[in-house]
């Protein structure tokens, strides 16, 4: 399983049906990180990282390889000291907007991270672009 497979699959899925437990745990298996959106205020990860961070309204969510979330707070007291670990940020964006000035879907991510896109619906409408990495491009 690639993360371009996965994300082949998972296209066209339902909110609320965008993974199931089975599929869950062969992305594990392959390394593989599925986010998307949950709710007006919540990024999950599936797979090689079983997380949920919150993100209402959006928001930059700064994690190790290991899918714990660095704090702002945390993330000060680090920079002081100079000893801020190796990161990976995803961008979680809130009802984003075409060039239109029309929103697009609830959620999308962008991240600098290597992955491959896909799209979860609600009611025949765009509610989602989620993403999907490997745990192995991560810092």
């Amino acid at each position: 399983m690639t993360k371009e497979s996965l994300a082949a699959l998972l296209t066209g899925r339902e909110y609320h049906n965008e993974i199931t437990k089975q599929e869950e745990q062969e992305a594990k298996e392959a390394g593989l990180v599925v986010v998307f959106g949950y709710s007006d205020d919540n990024m999950e990860m599936r797979g090689a990282i079983h997380e949920e961070f919150g993100a209402y309204e959006g928001g930059e969510i700064a994690f190790t390889k290991e899918g714990k979330e660095i704090e702002a707070e945390d993330m000060e007291v680090l920079e002081k000291y100079n000893v801020v670990p190796p990161l990976n940020k995803i961008e979680a964006v809130w009802c984003p907007e075409n060039n239109e000035g029309d929103i697009m879907c609830s959620w999308l991510y962008e991240t600098e991270i290597p992955h491959s896109e896909f799209d979860i619906m609600e009611d025949g409408e765009l509610y989602c672009q989620g993403i999907v990495f490997s745990i192995n491009d991560l810092k």
